[in-house]
């Protein structure tokens, strides 16, 4: 359930689809923003009037539900927003196409997905290798041009 909630809030950052989290049309700039919004937003600040109008639409819809959370819902945003202002903006693009490859995963994988990552974060990041760096490399074809390993 934990899990759940956290993947809500995750994708709610990142896309903040919902109808709810969209304001009017006409975005505002940073100055037009009210007090309470800005300091909500701060770690957004520098990247503000930059942002795409439907993006500034969606961070203001999350700045106006973020007094409905719970403290710890709270913090755990301001610290994603952090992190996602200081994400370089190809990061930020691999970032979207993740969370559009978990969108697609069926229900019943999605919710093992927190117990497979876990068990990838213990194992010692020396024995962690991509998948594509375990495959059978003798499937794959040599080259003429450099001798056959034995």
């Amino acid at each position: 359930m934990a899990a759940a909630r956290l993947a809500i809030l995750i994708a709610t950052l990142v896309f903040a689809g919902a109808a709810g989290a969209v304001t009017p049309i006409g975005a505002p700039g940073w100055r037009d923003l009210n007090a309470e919004q800005r300091e909500i937003l701060a770690p957004l600040a520098d990247d503000w009037n930059g942002m795409s109008e439907p993006h500034r639409q969606k961070w203001i819809g999350i700045a106006n539900g973020y007094g409905r959370l719970t403290r710890e819902e709270q913090e755990r945003i301001r610290a994603r927003m952090k992190a996602w202002a200081d994400l370089q903006p190809e990061q930020r693009e691999r970032a979207r196409d993740q969370y559009r490859t978990l969108r697609n995963i069926p229900p019943d994988k999605r919710e093992s997905l927190p117990e497979l990552w876990q068990r990838y974060r213990s194992i010692p990041p020396e024995e962690r290798q991509p998948q594509h760096d375990k495959r059978d490399r003798r499937s794959e074809p040599r080259s003429p041009l450099r001798p056959d390993d034995k």
